[in-house]
C-alpha cells in the first residue's frame, strides 16, 4: 500500500468534509504515518474512518475526530501541551508537527511499548515529545503550567487536579460523557483560577479506564 497517498486520501476524504480546515492540522495529518501508530495486524486499517481497538478498552480515535479537537484547541506555535491517556503517541505526534512541546502521559505499557517506536519513526524532531508513565487523571504537576491539556477520550467530568496544571487562560479539550449518554467535544478556559467550558461539538468518544470512577462497594 502507498501510505502518503493514503493518508492524503484520508484527509481529502474524512478530514476536510467534517470542517478541519486549519492547514497546519490537514498537513500533520498527511505527515505524520497514522499507520506507525497501530498494531502491525491492524496497520490496513490506521486510515480507515473509524475508531480502532487497541484493547484494554482503548481506542486510536477516528482521524475526523482527533483533527476535530485539535482544530477546537488551537494550539500554537511552542505552547507547552500536556497530552493525556496518550495512548499509541499519535495525537502527541500531530501536535508536536505542529511546533508544540509536548508531555504525553499514559499508563498502559502495552501503549508505551508502541508508542516509543512509533514516535522516533515517525521523523519528528529529537525530544519534541517527552513521554511520562503515569495516571492520566492526575496530569504531570511537575511539568506544569501547560497552556493546552488534551485529553484524548472521553471523560464524565475534569478532575480539579487538571485545571491546576493549566495556565491562567489556558485551554482544556476532551470528550464530556456519562456512561450509557451521548457525548459531546468541550473546550475549556482557566479563567480567574476555574475552569469555564462550552460545548462544542457532539462525539460520543469512548469512556477511558482512568477517568472512570470504579463502582463502589454497597450492601444490599
Amino acid at each position: 500500500m502507498d501510505y502518503a497517498e493514503a493518508r492524503r486520501r484520508m484527509v481529502d476524504g474524512q478530514v476536510k468534509p467534517n470542517r478541519v480546515t486549519d492547514p497546519r492540522i490537514l498537513l500533520a495529518m498527511q505527515e505524520v504515518p497514522r499507520e506507525f501508530f497501530v498494531p502491525a495486524a491492524l496497520r490496513v486499517r490506521a486510515l480507515s474512518d473509524e475508531d480502532l481497538a487497541l484493547g484494554g478498552g482503548r481506542v486510536l480515535l477516528q482521524p475526523m475526530v482527533i483533527a476535530r479537537l485539535l482544530q477546537l484547541a488551537a494550539p500554537g506555535a511552542a505552547e507547552r501541551v500536556l497530552v493525556l491517556a496518550s495512548g499509541t503517541g499519535y495525537g502527541a505526534a500531530l501536535l508536536a508537527h505542529m511546533g508544540c512541546q509536548v508531555v504525553a502521559v499514559e499508563d498502559d505499557k502495552a501503549l508505551l511499548e508502541l508508542a516509543g517506536p512509533a514516535l522516533a519513526s515517525s521523523g519528528l524532531p529529537a525530544g519534541s515529545v517527552r513521554q511520562q508513565v503515569g495516571n492520566p487523571a492526575t496530569g504531570f504537576p511537575e511539568g506544569a503550567p501547560y497552556e493546552l491539556i488534551v485529553i484524548e477520550g472521553a471523560v464524565p467530568a475534569v478532575p480539579p487536579a487538571l485545571v491546576e496544571q493549566l495556565a491562567e487562560g489556558g485551554r482544556l479539550v476532551a470528550i464530556r460523557r456519562e456512561p450509557g449518554e451521548a457525548g459531546s467535544a468541550i473546550i475549556g478556559r482557566r479563567v480567574g483560577g476555574h475552569l469555564s467550558v462550552v460545548d462544542a461539538f457532539d462525539v460520543r468518544g469512548t469512556l477511558l479506564p482512568a477517568f472512570t470512577p470504579k463502582p463502589a462497594f454497597r450492601f444490599v
